[in-house]
């Protein structure tokens, strides 16, 4: 791929940031650059804000399209996505460092999303009711209108698929959005923003604006002028955004951090409970929020588990994501250095290092940003890699001997994004399920995730749910109507 220049995309046009500066975008898998960006600002958000208020209060072309109307479009630009799903597959692998087969699996991903919201808008909502309560016959209905001007920022670790989560429903519900992607994965937003572009959506409907969160994200939460703002990353960052949209009040939603337990008691099957384990916590180089990165195991089971899981750990290919290793990069330098100084500290507070635990330069990946797949046991609750989001292929164990021991360490940690229980007992799997605090959970597998289904967690793990009726429902408001059936004098004056 050649490298590119990615202009913000204000307004229906691209354009330059308005500072002039620019950014390089850096291979994670070699060191390389592979392109430049636009480096924005508040200024370039303002613009992008004027734009969106614009369309939708002033024109309000794109909110007032009959819901065929806007299915048409999404649709049509799932279709779009669909025809550029190798060109969009390849500049994910290069920008992110994931393999190419995950990235493959993460834009036909963002084309259900598509299609699944271009559907689900066209479908029966809201409620009538027949009331009295002394005032005559009357009848009250609701309906689900646009929120206005939505700010939606996504992370680098699943660029094109969380863009897909926010745009896809947003749009359908005929908001105007501005577009934050992370400054690490510019690559595929920008095809897909062509992809916007050449659709043809009301000047101003849609707009892209690219640079750092402390400048264009915290923009967006603070305007007076944005009336909603998602966010997808971390808790310090998302409870930064949520003070900054107590302005207005504006609408938010914060998919944020995790520190996900994988609780696996003695009756699991072993081949399946390790291939899951796996997935769980080395898919995607551990940069997952929901990864099962506390392994609870039953006491008389650890043992054989963690024997297997190390000889898996240890088979995985790390390479160049474009030649379908098994695990690719680390997003940045930057981030590797994170993560290899977690396991410093894992170390150092006394649990034991089964398996990896340093960066991996072997042969092409001297100069990527490698780490080998890292295992640690005999953790405690109190250690930090315990406790802290690492988010990369680092995973703790910790053991339990009864059921009640095995809730308890689950549900010891802020975070309450995702946890899975293995057992062969029925039974027990639910009341564990029932017990855990998290808002996506699994029984005898890791990971699967669906558009279908609601997606978002408790306590600092964030607030409002994305995917399924409740994602569209993020970015709709309600409104009650209420009719007189038999106007006239009421009797009570």
């Amino acid at each position: 791929m050649e490298k590119v220049y990615i202009k913000n995309y204000i307004n229906g046009q691209w354009v330059d940031s308005a500072s002039g500066r620019s950014k390089e975008l850096i291979n994670p898998a070699n060191g390389e650059v592979i392109a430049t960006f636009a480096n924005g600002d508040q200024e370039d958000v303002k613009r992008a804000i004027a734009a969106a208020k614009n369309a939708f209060y002033a024109d309000g072309q794109w909110r007032r399209t009959d819901a065929q109307e806007r299915a048409d479009v999404v649709f049509a630009i799932a279709d779009a996505i669909d025809k550029r799903a190798e060109e969009l597959a390849l500049a994910e692998s290069l920008n992110n460092g994931k393999p190419l087969r995950e990235s493959e699996a993460d834009i036909a991903d963002a084309v259900h999303c598509f299609r699944y919201y271009a559907g689900l808008i066209t479908k029966p909502y809201g409620g009538v009711y027949d009331v009295n309560h002394g005032f005559g016959k009357m009848r009250s209905f609701t309906v689900h209108e646009p929120v206005g001007v939505c700010g939606l920022i996504t992370p680098w670790n699943y660029p094109l698929l969380m863009g897909a989560w926010k745009i896809a429903p947003a749009l359908a519900a005929g908001n105007s959005i501005i577009y934050k992607p992370s400054s690490n994965t510019p690559m595929s937003s920008a095809i897909l923003f062509d992809i916007i572009d050449k659709i043809g959506l009301p000047a101003g409907t849609a707009n892209m604006v690219l640079g750092p969160g402390g400048s264009v994200g915290l923009e967006l939460a603070e305007s007076d002028d944005v009336d909603m703002v998602t966010f997808t990353g971390s808790t310090e960052v998302g409870q930064t955004i949520a003070r900054a949209a107590a302005g207005n009040l504006k609408k938010i939603g914060l998919e944020l951090g995790g520190k996900s337990p994988n609780v696996i008691f003695a009756d699991a099957d072993l081949e399946g409970a390790v291939e899951w384990a796996m997935i769980g916590i080395f898919f995607n180089q551990g940069e997952v929020c929901s990864a099962g990165s506390r392994i609870i195991i039953e006491e008389s089971f650890k043992d054989a588990f963690v024997k297997r899981l190390k000889e898996r750990a240890e088979a995985i290919t790390i390479g160049n994501p474009l030649e379908n290793p098994g695990m690719g990069p680390l997003i940045t330098e930057e981030h590797m250095k994170k993560v290899l100084e977690y396991i410093r500290i894992g170390k150092e507070e006394g649990a034991t290092l089964v398996t990896g635990g340093h960066r991996y330069t072997e042969g092409a990946c001297a100069k990527g940003y490698y780490v080998a797949p890292t295992i640690f046991d005999r953790c405690t609750s109190d250690m930090r890699i315990v406790k802290e989001e690492i988010f990369g292929p680092v995973v703790t164990v910790q053991t339990f001997k009864t059921e009640a021991e095995a809730i308890q360490l689950a549900n010891d940690t802020e975070y309450g994004l995702a946890g899975a229980v293995f057992t062969s007992d029925g039974a027990r799997a639910l009341r564990v399920i029932d017990e855990i605090r998290a808002g996506i959970t699994w029984i005898n597998c890791y990971n699967p995730c669906f558009n279908e289904a609601p997606w978002g967690g408790y306590k600092k793990s964030g607030i409002g749910r994305e995917l399924g009726v409740h994602g569209l429902e993020e970015y709709q408001e309600i409104k009650q109507i209420n009719i007189n059936l038999n106007p006239g004098k009421v009797g009570w004056y």
